[in-house]
C-alpha cells in the first residue's frame, strides 16, 4: 500500500519540535511549551492505565530491539512490596547514531518528564539516566534540568504535590560500548565491571541491585508525555495502513557520503528513496550511492537497490534484508573502499568487547585481522569462507549480541558485494605472479 501521508508532509517534529531553541532546555520554557502536563496527568492515575495507553499507542523501542515498550512495562508489577528501578539508558554510542544526545542537549526536560511518568507506571521511586561519559553537554543539560525540577518540587518525595515519590539520578558512564548493553548498564551503575548478565534471569525479575527493573532508550522515554497529552489514536496515525505493528515518528541520525547529514524525524514507514534523496539530498556531486547502512553499524549491510525499495519501520527494513536498528543511516558512496569500512567497523568490535565470550574475544579480532589484511592486499581466495565461518561461530552463541553485531556487516558485506573483496584479493595475484616470457 502507498504512503498515507501527503507529499508535502516530508519531516514531521514531534520529539525534535524545539531542536535547537535554547528557551525549550530551562524548566519555564518547558512548560511554555505544553512540559509537565503529561506527568500532571499521570501522577493522578493508576499505573495500569497509564501502561495501558502507552501499549495500545504501538510505542516500541527506539534503542535497536524494537520491543514494544507497554509490554515491557506490563511486566513489572507495582505493589509486590519490592523496591522497583527504572534505567533510561543514554550511552548512545552505536556508532552513526547521535540523536538521543541531541533530545539531551535541548529539550532534557522532554526525557525527564518521559521518565518521571515510566517510574511511576512501573511502581519505581528511583530512576537512573546513565549517560555516556563524554556527553559533556547533554550531561550538564540533563544535571541543569534536574536541579530546577528538585527546586520547583517537580520531583521528590512529593512530586507536582501529589504525594507521590519520583527520583531521578545521573550516571556518568566511563567510556565502554559494551555498557549500551542492558545488563552491561546495569553493572555498570552498581560499580562492577560492565560485563552483561546470563539471562534469564531478565531484568524485570532481577535487574539493578537485583530488583524488577526496566531499561527503556531516551528516544522511547521521550515519546512517552506525547502520547499521555495526546492519546494513543494520535500516535498511531503515523504507520502505514497495511502495518499497524509500527507507530509515531522515529529519529534518524544521518552521516557519510552524503549531501545533507544530520537529525531527521519522519513517520514511520516513510520511504526510504526520498528520504535518501529529497529529505537528505542525494550523493555529493559526481558521486552514486555504492551501500546504505540504516541502523547503525550493527545492521545487514543494503545495496542501493534495497534501500531504494525499503519503507522506514521495523517491518519494512526487515523485508529488504537489514533492521531499523538505532536509526543511525550511514552513506558509502562509489569513492570509498568497502573492504575497508567494514574491517573498521570489525575493528571497533575486536576494541569494544569485552572478553567475557570466547566467541566474541577471538572471533572479532581474527575478523579483523583478516579483513585488514585482505584491505592491505595480502588476502587469499580462502579467507572470505574463512570470515563468514568465524561468523557463523560468534552469531548466536554469546551472552549478549556484541559479537553478532561484528559478524553481520562482515557477512552482508560478503554476500552483496563479494567482487569488492575479490578485486582485492586478486589484485595482490596480478603484483606476485610473474609475467610469463
Amino acid at each position: 500500500m502507498g504512503y498515507p501521508h501527503k507529499p508535502h508532509e516530508r519531516e514531521t517534529t514531534v520529539l525534535s519540535k524545539y531542536f535547537g531553541d535554547r528557551e525549550a532546555a530551562t524548566l519555564d520554557g518547558w512548560k511554555k511549551r505544553g512540559g509537565y502536563k503529561a506527568l500532571q496527568t499521570a501522577l493522578g492515575m493508576a499505573p495500569g492505565d497509564i501502561v495501558n495507553i502507552v501499549k495500545d499507542s504501538g510505542l516500541r523501542g527506539r534503542g535497536g530491539a524494537g520491543f514494544p515498550t507497554g509490554v515491557k512495562w506490563s511486566f513489572m508489577k507495582p505493589g509486590d512490596g519490592k523496591p522497583h528501578y527504572l534505567c533510561c539508558n543514554a550511552d548512545e554510542s552505536e556508532p552513526g547514531t547521535f540523536k538521543d544526545r541531541e533530545i539531551m542537549r535541548w529539550t532534557p526536560h522532554a526525557l525527564i518528564e518521559g521518565c518521571a511518568i515510566g517510574s511511576y507506571a512501573i511502581g519505581a521511586e528511583t530512576c537512573y539516566i546513565y549517560i555516556r561519559g563524554e556527553f559533556t553537554e547533554p550531561i550538564a543539560r540533563v544535571e541543569s534540568a534536574l536541579k530546577e525540577c528538585y527546586a520547583a518540587g517537580v520531583l521528590g518525595k512529593n512530586a507536582m504535590g501529589t504525594g507521590k515519590t519520583v527520583n531521578i539520578y545521573v550516571h556518568r558512564g566511563a567510556g565502554a560500548y559494551i555498557c549500551g548493553e542492558e545488563t552491561a548498564l546495569m553493572n555498570s551503575i552498581e560499580g562492577r565491571r560492565g560485563n552483561p548478565r546470563i539471562k534469564p534471569p531478565f531484568p524485570a525479575v532481577s535487574g539493578v541491585f537485583a530488583e524488577p527493573t526496566t531499561i527503556n532508550n531516551v528516544e522511547t522515554l521521550a515519546a512517552v508525555p506525547h502520547i499521555l497529552n495526546n492519546g494513543a489514536a494520535w500516535y498511531k496515525q503515523w504507520m502505514r495502513p497495511d502495518n499497524p505493528k509500527s507507530t509515531g515518528t522515529k529519529l534518524y541520525s544521518v552521516c557519510g557520503n552524503i549531501q545533507k547529514p544530520g537529525n531527521y524525524e519522519v513517520p514511520m514507514g516513510f520511504p526510504f528513496k526520498d528520504f535518501l534523496y529529497d529529505l537528505c539530498g542525494g550523493p555529493l556531486p559526481g558521486r552514486k550511492f555504492r551501500a546504505i547502512i540504516p541502523g547503525g553499524i550493527s545492521v545487514p549491510i543494503q545495496t542501493v537497490d534495497e534501500a531504494e525499495a525499503s519503507l522506514m519501520d521495523y517491518e519494512g527494513f526487515v523485508a529488504q534484508g537489514t533492521m531499523l536498528g538505532s536509526g543511525g543511516v550511514i552513506v558509502i558512496d562509489d569513492a570509498q573502499n568497502l573492504v575497508k569500512q567494514i574491517a573498521r567497523a570489525a575493528r571497533f568490535f575486536a576494541h569494544e568487547s569485552c572478553a567475557q565470550c570466547t566467541q566474541c574475544r577471538e572471533g572479532t579480532a581474527w575478523t579483523t585481522k583478516i579483513l585488514e589484511r585482505i584491505v592491505a592486499g595480502e588476502g587469499t581466495s580462502e579467507d572470505l569462507d574463512t570470515l563468514l565461518e568465524i561468523g557463523e561461530n560468534m552469531t548466536g552463541k554469546t551472552i549478549c549480541v556484541l559479537s553478532d553485531s561484528c559478524a553481520t556487516p562482515v557477512a552482508s558485506g560478503i554476500k552483496k558485494f563479494r567482487g569488492d573483496f575479490e578485486a582485492l584479493i586478486k589484485k595482490k595475484k596480478h603484483y606476485l605472479v610473474p609475467a610469463v616470457a
